[in-house]
């Protein structure tokens, strides 16, 4: 019987028991329990076998050891906030039945959060010196919104907007006004809007005002710094389909506040933005806000496989045996080889202990996370792609 008078969401202690699983998992319990057979395995979570230039940044180790715990593993990771291109993100060693019913909720677990902070690096390092703000929980389900935050975090953004979402990871949200303030004061009728606002609001909350709402983005601009005292910013929002040639627009901005004696009044945009976008508009504006390119970020596609059974080698065609081990060199390389040979003289060995006899044995630190991230990048030299569409 179906459950009419809630949200379509699954519960956490449907996730935490087993029950967020594929149906073939149920078959497989009940199959090995049947045969009385329950074999200590070897089992790694990979994308790509082997490295392939193209960088990935890890996130949900923290979530993923959370659903791991208490049970009778083994497990090794990589930290969140390190960036990988092929080989084990994870490994687990242990009965098989310990863990076989998790495997769906783990691997999205992992694949979600990490496509989310990737995306986020990509537009961190897109504007490095810019004000880069996560704006959207809007476009997902919202019982995710804590996880976007927390993986734009980990990518590098500055702050988030979902206040649900803050209150889970510890972080404030912030945010100022949308178009629908303006529009509650009417038309024609902005400087009522913006001055309300001003009035309103407490003192840490920046003076932005939003400045498109009905007029042209310069004329409303110049509108706001008029109308409010020690404005701090104005925001340009424009709808895509009236855009036209948006740098140009900018830097009209720009120019104008800056010829009528506004030239402390900062430029914020948002609205549809990417990498792209946020390398053509960086010179002219001290903020972005970046939605659905973070928020919307395809899941990297990782999937678990045994590749040890009760000590003898074991792997599905298109997979690589046995246990392996991977390494950051001093020059940013990712390497992949066999554990028990000896790795590269200046590798840093990136799977450490996370799990012991299904106790979590480190702490999965957002701070650290988001430093480790910021510090990997600069020594892989992560570059986002020229375009979008790459």
């Amino acid at each position: 019987m179906t459950d009419e008078s809630g949200f379509d969401i699954v519960p956490p202690e449907a996730i935490a028991d087993g029950r967020a699983t594929d149906a073939y998992f149920d078959r497989t319990v009940e199959t090995l329990e049947h045969a009385d057979r329950n074999p200590h395995v070897v089992a790694e979570v990979t994308a790509d076998q082997f490295p392939t230039g193209e960088w990935e940044l890890l996130a949900g180790v923290k979530d993923a050891a959370r659903l791991l715990e208490s049970r009778d593993v083994d497990v090794d990771a990589m930290r969140e906030g390190r960036l990988f291109d092929g080989g084990p993100v994870m490994r687990i060693e242990g009965p098989y039945l310990e863990f076989c019913r998790l495997e769906t909720a783990l691997l999205g677990l992992l694949s979600h959060p990490t496509g989310v902070a990737t995306a986020a690096l990509e537009a961190r390092r897109a504007a490095p010196d810019t004000t880069v703000l996560s704006f959207g929980s809007r476009h997902v389900h919202p019982s995710i919104g804590a996880m976007v935050e927390r993986s734009a975090l980990i990518g590098g953004l500055d702050g988030i907007s979902n206040v649900a979402g803050g209150e889970v990871i510890g972080r404030e949200a912030g945010g100022t006004m949308p178009h629908a303030l303006v529009i509650a004061f009417g038309r024609g009728e902005q400087e009522a809007a913006w001055q309300a606002f001003d009035e309103a609001v407490g003192e840490g909350v920046p003076r932005v005002a939003l400045a498109d709402t009905y007029s042209d983005e310069v004329d409303e601009s110049v509108r706001a710094a008029e109308a409010v005292d020690a404005l701090d910013s104005v925001r340009i929002d424009t709808t895509a389909s009236r855009r036209g040639d948006f740098e140009h627009i900018v830097r009209e901005v720009r120019w104008t506040l800056d010829a009528e004696g506004f030239d402390d009044v900062s430029i914020f945009v948002s609205g549809g933005l990417g990498p792209a976008q946020l390398r053509d508009l960086r010179e002219y504006v001290e903020g972005f806000g970046v939605g659905s390119h973070v928020s919307n970020a395809d899941p990297v596609d990782f999937a678990l496989d045994i590749v040890e059974v009760d000590g003898e080698l074991a792997a599905k065609r298109g997979k690589l045996t046995d246990k392996k081990a991977v390494y950051r060199t001093d020059d940013g390389g990712h390497h992949v080889a066999l554990a028990e040979e000896e790795g590269p003289e200046d590798g840093e060995p990136l799977l450490r202990p996370l799990v012991r006899d299904g106790e979590v044995v480190r702490e999965c630190s957002l701070d650290a996370a988001i430093d480790r991230a910021a510090d990997d990048a600069a020594t892989v030299d992560f570059d986002p792609p020229a375009d979008e569409s790459e």
